[in-house]
């Protein structure tokens, strides 16, 4: 049977460190107040360049893993909501940086479950044979869309890129794989786009300003169920048991969303993989930053059953299980 397997895996987060005790400074909160509710005790912030740039640098360490030269790489997927610019896209910069003069390149936005969205793209084509090697890259810059001066948004986020090269396996590999969307529930977690500049529109053009807006208690809502029927799901149609589980890399959002699904499902917490607490929400990049390090620091060994799972803005939400 052929299979989409992950055969590398890459980051690059910025080096520089904003810590909870920095925002206290800045908004009324504080590192009790922060931790308490989510986890997170500081989170990165890019000072110079772009998502382009990090996004080059996860590749590149991608190409390094997975021992293919960038000229295999067939099509690239780089799943983003804060892109350099609208065009051209995210991907085809990246194609650039690293040489993949044969990859087709595109981008997509699925929020913080883009990842997941993607994978699901790149096995299609793995398994229809259209494609051998697929990179994809998960990058956000999301201190450009943070309104700074909001204490309920502004300590939850960060910025970074995780990236894997996605390849055909025979006996491992993604086993099932799912995502869903609740467009009715979009409002819930949305940034506005840029404002009108159109002479031809008559009414009141307002130059809109591009921060994010949540509503707390919905998301937190959502995500703690959209998590668990994610999961159940992919078990299911692996024919597997929650039991055979072997680490969970969870999209990091909140400890508390997280600590939630644990005992819903009946998974000791030791089964999740948790960085939250040094780079706080980096959207569609948590799942990919946290593999690396998982598979880095041997959290996942061979013939590990992991499941990937994530929810975000859309809404949306989605899983895999892998046999690593």
């Amino acid at each position: 049977m052929i299979r989409a397997g992950i055969k590398g895996t890459g980051l690059y987060i910025p080096p520089f460190v904003v810590t909870n005790e920095d925002l206290s400074k800045m908004v009324d909160t504080s590192d009790e107040w922060i931790t308490s509710r989510t986890g997170i005790k500081e989170r990165r912030i890019l000072i110079e360049g772009d998502a382009s740039d990090m996004g080059t640098e996860a590749a590149l360490n991608v190409l390094r893993n997975s021992n293919v030269k960038a000229e295999e790489i067939d099509m690239i997927i780089v799943s983003t909501l804060t892109p350099d610019m609208f065009t051209p896209s995210c991907a085809c910069i990246v194609q650039k940086n690293i040489g993949a003069v044969n990859a087709s390149a595109f981008d997509i936005n699925a929020a913080c479950s883009g990842f997941l969205y993607a994978l699901n793209i790149a096995e299609s084509f793995i398994k229809s044979k259209k494609a051998k090697n697929i990179l994809i890259v998960a990058v956000e810059v999301l201190s450009k869309i943070v309104n700074w001066e909001d204490r309920n948004t502004c300590v939850l986020f960060g910025d970074g890129a995780g990236a894997v090269m996605v390849s055909e396996e025979s006996n491992k590999g993604i086993m099932s794989i799912y995502t869903k969307s609740y467009g009715d529930k979009g409002d819930s977690l949305t940034c506005k786009a840029l404002g009108l500049n159109n002479p031809f529109v008559r009414h009141k053009q307002e130059n809109i300003k591009s921060f994010v807006s949540m509503d707390g208690k919905e998301v937190f809502r959502f995500a703690t169920s959209a998590m668990v029927e994610a999961i159940e799901k992919v078990v299911q149609d692996a024919e597997l048991n929650i039991s055979d589980i072997s680490k969970v890399i969870p999209h990091q959002a909140n400890y508390r969303i997280i600590e939630y699904a644990s005992k819903k499902l009946g998974l000791d917490m030791d089964k999740f993989y948790i960085n939250l607490y040094k780079y706080g929400n980096t959207s569609c990049a948590s799942i990919p930053i946290a593999l690396h390090e998982a598979v880095s620091e041997g959290a996942i060994k061979e013939g590990d059953n992991v499941v990937l799972v994530g929810f975000g803005g859309g809404l949306t939400c989605g899983a895999t299980i892998i046999r690593w």
